[in-house]
């Protein structure tokens, strides 16, 4: 084998070879320490939520979402904005304000803490009102571990979430806010 050729493919090889071990199939939203952008097609709604984790790639983690379109009797959203942000590395709790529901979540990646700032981008469906609205239980179950959630079936809604970071593990567990909407409109601001 000419020697030229071989400088060239081994460096192929090696690269081949050295790819993280995650799931490769999935359609994940960003690369490991890199910020990220999602945003559901208008009238669609956050219904799954699954992430991947690597300590090697920074103690980060892989994200992937799907969407589905709201409830029919929902209508169009009326209105759709960015919600509160987090600090990297600080425990969060966020609802979407004035009755809003996920529609999509945006994240940076911070490396002097090993950690992300997250906001969800909500989005606002006539004057309907969340109603038996619940927390998940932690997603992942364990640090480290791959998360993975869906809201349990057609008519549920994200409405925001609860998370908690180990500073000792640098990772987060999260407990998502899942409600169901009325049917009517109704005078609440929020609930």
């Amino acid at each position: 084998m000419n020697s030229g050729l071989l400088l060239m493919v081994l460096p192929m090889l090696i690269g081949v070879t050295s790819q993280p071990n995650y799931i490769y199939d999935e359609a994940w939203v960003n690369n490991f320490q890199q910020g990220f952008n999602f945003q559901c097609p208008h009238g669609e709604l956050l219904v799954a939520i699954r992430s991947y984790f690597s300590a090697a790639e920074g103690s980060d983690r892989l994200w992937a979402f799907e969407c589905q379109p709201a409830p029919y009797n929902m209508g169009e959203p009326t209105e759709c904005w960015w919600d509160d942000i987090n600090r990297a590395g600080m425990e969060w709790s966020s609802m979407c304000s004035r009755n809003g529901l996920v529609a999509g979540v945006q994240s940076q990646y911070f490396s002097a803490v090993l950690d992300r700032e997250w906001q969800f981008y909500c989005c606002r469906y006539g004057r309907r009102c969340p109603y038996s609205c619940w927390k998940t239980t932690e997603v992942p179950e364990y640090y480290r571990e791959e998360g993975d959630m869906t809201v349990p079936s057609y008519g549920y809604v994200i409405r925001g979430a609860q998370t908690t970071f180990s500073g000792v593990l640098r990772d987060r567990q999260w407990k998502y806010i899942v409600c169901r909407m009325t049917e009517f409109d109704c005078e609440f601001e929020n609930f």
